[in-house]
């Protein structure tokens, strides 16, 4: 018969050895299941301009600047599957016509650009205005195609105009602001021109 001393020290290696096992287990469960953080690169006061491919009159490849995007502050998220920019402090686009006038300007309080759809996410009072004629759309999210140069929505906007206000549901417009859709007209009010909030 096995002493009571052999005894406990058997019952002592086999705590050791279950602790240590579970250690070793906890261990390995926190590698496996530890999500892999991705750190963003952080820019402060960005300044870019956007540009597009163009001949000038030699027939020389050149590049036409087709707008210029400012914000206080964007994080870049490149290591990840679809790599994209986030304007979590708002940003401006001002968008130019062919002859570097300033025809449109864009305001969001946030934004999301994808860089492999090469589509722009914009939410939270969201501004855009045809300097030319004047007109204003104020909605909460609105989607840009930089392919297309079209904003598209699904969400309730309103259009200021000179002469009246627009009240709609869903809309399509090209960049400038030069022409637009309303998909769901639910109503007008006619204004004298003076008073119109912008």
């Amino acid at each position: 018969m096995p002493s009571v001393n052999s005894i406990n020290k058997l019952l002592l290696f086999l705590l050791t050895a279950g602790l240590f096992a579970v250690s070793c287990g906890d261990n390995a469960k926190k590698e496996v299941y530890h999500p892999r953080q991705i750190l963003p690169e952080e820019v402060l006061n960005i300044e870019s301009l956007l540009s597009e491919p163009s001949t000038d009159s030699a027939g020389k490849l050149a590049a036409k600047v087709k707008g210029k995007l400012t914000a206080p502050y964007m994080l870049h998220f490149q290591k990840v599957d679809s790599p994209y920019a986030e304007f979590p402090r708002s940003l401006h686009v001002d968008f130019y016509n062919d002859t570097m006038i300033i025809e449109s300007q864009l305001d969001a309080l946030y934004g999301k650009y994808f860089e492999t759809q090469a589509k722009v996410f914009l939410r939270d009072s969201v501004v855009v205005r045809n300097i030319l004629k004047g007109d204003t759309v104020h909605c909460n999210e609105l989607w840009w195609d930089q392919h297309t140069e079209r904003f598209t929505t699904d969400k309730p906007v309103r259009i200021y105009m000179k002469d009246k206000i627009l009240f709609g549901t869903g809309m399509e417009a090209d960049q400038n602001f030069r022409w637009y859709t309303i998909r769901k007209l639910t109503g007008t009010v006619l204004t004298s021109g003076n008073n119109i909030p912008k």
